[in-house]
């Protein structure tokens, strides 16, 4: 018989009735669940109860006619076909409704339901031959049938969770399915994009000032291929690593795996990882080239203040180019048409240099400064219409942090003097350790 209780349950089912027949003297014990639990088609207008453990097992044969079940209220059995969409609640009734505790049988049999929130989800049938039951035993039978009705809700709950994985596992799969899908189609448009912006170069003379913007456009989509070769590591799972994970057995109480819920975003592998002497200018004037062009899209004043001798940092150039580039990218953001962006070096730190991203514009509010750079918090930006996802500015932290660096936010703006109550602006400072200092 197919049945969708778990081994480990009917095998509890069996043990339990074997101790009533060692124990108690029980000679035919059955547990039965509704139809629900045992996925057996029901009859139309018939509710039926479906044995899954029977001792002895030669009793099987002819079971029916051996074991006299009540009348049972259909809906009590259809109540027990709960939603598999939710789990189940785990606080056990330990006493059911009296009037559904307990069905005597002619003779020396006793039935009792297995119920959990007054839901019958199936029947524990015992009897003997050779007398009738006395007070103790049946306080042991229904011990017993607690028990089964305690262990029958946590096997529900183990095959809802096992469901959930299965389903999690199909839907990471289309997941993956859809980012390889989406991958191949953006390669070639970013192809056709740096191709243009090459030939374009060529096409500008040396000293034309739009040349610059072409390069900037042939830079900009070397980055992102270089994202998107780290996009594509990063999804590029084994069947293995699809597998859904396993759930403990029930009598295993410690945890032999955790998720490093703390590791960095965004990792630098291999020889990226490697911290060397840099100077801001190189790594800053290019992205300041693409960020002069959005500003007067935008209608925005970009002011910057970088001294031409800055002394080198230590650091790592992608990760540096990606904390400015966030930073920048924020300021452009929430900067209102007709605002002002100053980009300026500081030396307001022994041993340590620093770039200052400062506007004028909205600010943020005291209670959500101490939550940026945590993932995916925006705060009051995410009651705006401003697209966003939090993330930039956690992956700058973390960024920096890796260089031994920091980040510093203040709201009012401290680096800027065009300002109002209104228009508050904010200041984005991160510094590296100067290359004297090892």
């Amino acid at each position: 018989m197919i049945v969708s209780a778990s081994s480990e349950f009917v095998a509890l089912c069996r043990e339990q009735l074997t101790l009533l027949a060692q124990g108690l003297g029980a000679s035919l014990s059955v547990v039965y669940l509704t139809q629900e639990l045992a996925e057996v088609p029901p009859h139309k207008g018939e509710a039926k109860l479906i044995p899954v453990a029977v001792y002895p097992e030669t009793a099987v044969v002819g079971l029916e006619h051996q074991v006299a079940l009540p009348s049972v209220n259909r809906h009590l059995l259809a109540g027990s076909s709960a939603d598999s969409s939710s789990p189940l609640d785990n606080n056990f009734s330990n006493q059911a409704q009296e009037d559904n505790q307990e069905y005597l049988m002619e003779g020396d049999q006793i039935v009792l339901p297995l119920i959990h929130d007054s839901v019958m989800m199936g029947l524990l049938v015992t009897g003997r031959e050779d007398r009738a039951w006395n007070e103790s035993e049946r306080t042991q039978i229904e011990s017993v049938a607690q028990s089964l009705a305690i262990a029958c809700i946590m096997d529900r709950r183990r095959a809802w969770l096992a469901s959930q994985l299965h389903n999690h596992q199909i839907m990471q799969e289309r997941q993956l399915d859809l980012m390889d899908n989406l991958l191949h189609q953006f390669r070639n448009p970013l192809t056709a994009l740096r191709t243009f912006g090459k030939l374009l170069t060529k096409r500008l003379r040396p000293k034309d000032e739009n040349r610059e913007v072409a390069l900037s456009i042939v830079r900009e989509t070397d980055r992102l291929k270089e994202l998107l070769q780290k996009f594509d590591e990063a999804i590029d799972l084994t069947p293995e690593d699809l597998l859904p994970a396993k759930l403990p057995a029930q009598n295993q109480v410690e945890v032999e795996a955790t998720i490093e819920l703390d590791k960095p975003l965004l990792l630098l592998n291999g020889a990226e990882q490697e911290i060397v002497d840099l100077n801001f200018n190189e790594v800053l004037q290019p992205l300041l080239v693409s960020t002069e062009a959005i500003a007067q899209e935008r209608s925005l004043e970009l002011i910057t203040k970088i001294e031409n001798n800055l002394p080198d940092v230590r650091g790592n150039y992608q990760a540096l180019r990606e904390i400015l580039s966030n930073l920048i990218d924020n300021a452009l953001k929430y900067t209102p048409a007709g605002g002002t962006i100053l980009i300026e070096s500081i030396r307001d730190k022994a041993n340590f240099l620093g770039i200052a991203i400062s506007d004028n514009g909205p600010g943020i509010p005291q209670k959500d400064l101490e939550h940026l750079g945590e993932r995916g918090y925006r705060g009051v930006q995410a009651q705006t219409e401003i697209p966003g996802s939090g993330l930039g500015l956690t992956i700058a932290k973390q960024l920096i942090e890796q260089m031994q660096g920091e980040m510093e936010i203040f709201s009012p703006a401290n680096r800027f003097a065009i300002k109002s109550p209104e228009t508050p602006g904010t200041t984005f400072i991160i510094r590296l350790p100067q290359t004297n200092i090892r």
